[in-house]
């Protein structure tokens, strides 16, 4: 099995969303992590899929797929040397007198914050690669994991190129 992520450039319009993770449905894939947002442009939104390919199934049949729904104005697989991917993290864990400052401290090593304190508990957010994240929950656990809330994987190619650029272009096109 391998990883895949591929950020999907679509038109900011209803239903969008459900006919492309209905694509990947119908082809027996299933979506690890899914993201969406807004871009830079209110009328494009991006969605960053991140799933496992089996070699039985082949990846590039879906994605010549996508490219052929209408909303749909780009797609680019994203290499993990070539793309900066991020996770975000919200734990809450038991928390007392005696443990508060040993959750700190892990909160500290993992670069990560402390956004909500009560008597019981501690709200930590953290962002990172999944390893990070996974690491990090891993020295927590012992003191009780009450809650955890994990986003989908974002991810942005390196360097100065936009691979909303083009697709503006066609977009203002096509209008």
């Amino acid at each position: 099995m391998s990883k895949h992520t591929l950020s999907v450039l679509v038109e900011n319009k209803p239903g969008v969303l459900a006919r492309i993770t209905a694509l990947f449905s119908r082809r027996g894939f299933n979506i690890d992590s899914l993201a969406v947002g807004v871009t830079e442009h209110p009328d494009i939104s991006r969605i960053t899929i991140v799933v496992n390919v089996i070699e039985a199934l082949p990846l590039e049949q879906v994605t010549k797929q996508l490219n052929k729904l209408v909303n749909v104005l780009k797609i680019v697989e994203l290499e993990p040397g070539s793309a900066v991917q991020r996770e975000l993290v919200l734990v809450k864990v038991r928390a007392d007198n005696e443990t508060r400052s040993q959750i700190v401290e892990i909160v500290q090593l993992f670069r990560a914050k402390t956004v909500d304190v009560s008597p019981e508990a501690v709200t930590i957010e953290a962002t990172g690669s999944s390893d990070k994240l996974t690491a990090m929950l891993k020295m927590l656990e012992p003191y009780g994991i009450k809650e955890l809330v994990q986003s989908g994987t974002i991810a942005i190619g390196r360097g100065a190129r936009s691979i909303t650029d083009r697709s503006l272009r066609a977009l203002d096109r096509s209008a």
